[in-house]
């Protein structure tokens, strides 16, 4: 006799669970309580037989099966929807074209964004993405003018919203031996105040390297300076002496072992700093938005 099918159900569950890292995250995407998605996610794992998550205190992990299961069950519940969406917008026998509008900023557009959004649009071609760059904290899923995703720079506070960390990059303050020789002592994270402070294209990296280790700094001072689109010439800047920088540990690290860069704190971007996909939660997300976002999280699992 035939096995029954896997139910649809506790699919569903694991791939809210593994793309959120979280049972509970889970729950109030799919609106049920966080105990059904985890007796759901078990009865997933009895009838596969093999373990799904790690489970760590309220914590959960992908397992390397989870891992292998997670990519093409996702991939297939985007379709599923591009499908229903596709039948729903049908208008006299012509497929009316789905949109995705993202917002992020113009450096991880350029760096990391646009290079695989041909990926994208060969496992999605039926949507249309649209990628706005600004430095600001746009609406994101509240009518016209909104982006339907944002991928953007923090601590992931974001009321209201869905925000799943997908990229943390290490960023370390430098700056070259003879200006962190010359200057005022480098001790405690204020102590980067008084030195003259080289910005990222935002000019918004030291304030918030500043919040996350618990400095205040009401004057703005960490906001001003000389500000670098590009982070090449941001690590120019600072091997010529003209001020601390925040840079990407494997942007500085041939500057550094040469010498022409050091690290002036031993305080990387604190883990919490990370890039966050941020959408409107559960109901309120399209299914382009959402195949978009669950490529996001691949993409970056991934590596590539």
């Amino acid at each position: 006799m035939p096995r029954p099918p896997l139910p649809l159900s506790a699919l569903r569950a694991f791939a809210a669970a593994g793309r959120l890292g979280s049972m509970k995250q889970a729950a109030e995407t799919l609106g049920v309580t966080p105990g059904a998605v985890s007796q759901q996610v078990k009865a997933l794992e009895r009838r596969l037989g093999v373990a799904l998550f790690e489970r760590r205190n309220r914590e959960v992990r992908l397992t390397p099966a989870g891992r292998r299961l997670l990519g093409p069950l996702t991939e297939a519940f985007g379709r599923i929807e591009e499908a229903v969406a596709a039948a729903e917008g049908a208008r006299g026998g012509r497929r009316r074209a789905q949109r995705v509008v993202v917002s992020t900023c113009a450096s991880f557009a350029a760096g990391w964004l646009v290079p695989r959004l041909g990926r994208f649009a060969a496992l999605h071609p039926g949507i249309e993405v649209r990628v706005e760059t600004t430095a600001a904290l746009v609406e994101v899923g509240r009518g016209p003018g909104s982006a339907d995703v944002a991928l953007r720079h923090g601590l992931g506070d974001y009321p209201g919203l869905e925000a799943v960390r997908f990229l943390a990059p290490r960023l370390l303050p430098v700056g070259s031996p003879a200006l962190l020789a010359a200057g005022p002592p480098l001790r405690v994270p204020a102590d980067v105040l008084r030195h003259p402070l080289l910005q990222d294209g935002e000019g918004a990296d030291w304030t918030l390297w500043l919040r996350a280790h618990g400095v205040g700094d009401p004057e703005g001072r960490a906001a001003r300076g000389p500000r670098f689109a590009d982070d090449h010439l941001l690590v120019r800047a600072a091997v010529a002496g003209q001020g601390l920088a925040l840079v990407a540990d494997v942007h500085a690290a041939d500057e550094i072992a040469a010498g022409r860069l050091a690290v002036a704190l031993d305080l990387p971007w604190p883990s919490r700093f990370a890039y966050y996909v941020v959408t409107r939660p559960g109901p309120g997300l399209t299914p382009a938005a959402r195949a978009f976002r669950d490529w996001v999280l691949r993409e970056a699992a991934a590596g590539a």
